[in-house]
């Protein structure tokens, strides 16, 4: 992947056309290929065994792996569920990485 930054001088006026310096900026494969999480959250809405049958679907897990999963989200509350009650309070609140 090639990324390409355009920067214009800094005496560049309206009567002054100059062309702009390129930088070339290449990323490695490793860089481009980080690896991603898949973020589930928990909801009161959805019965556990459906979120197990879409796991078993969507990610071709036998049932007792994506039970498993079902269970990590249904018994691990994360930052986003205290987020979004605060939001139900009208408080501005966001997640950001701790560290």
């Amino acid at each position: 992947m090639t990324v390409m930054r355009f920067s214009v001088p800094k005496n560049a006026g309206p009567s002054t056309v100059d062309a702009p310096t390129i930088e070339k900026e290449t990323r490695s494969k490793e860089d481009v290929d980080l690896p991603w999480q898949v973020v589930v959250h928990n909801d009161p809405v959805n019965l556990m065994s459906y979120v197990t049958m879409v796991f078993q679907r969507v990610f071709g897990y036998p049932r007792e792996k994506a039970e498993r999963h079902m269970l990590e989200v249904h018994n691990n509350v994360r930052g986003e569920l205290y987020v979004q009650q605060l939001h139900g309070y009208l408080l501005l609140a966001t997640l950001e990485k701790a560290g």
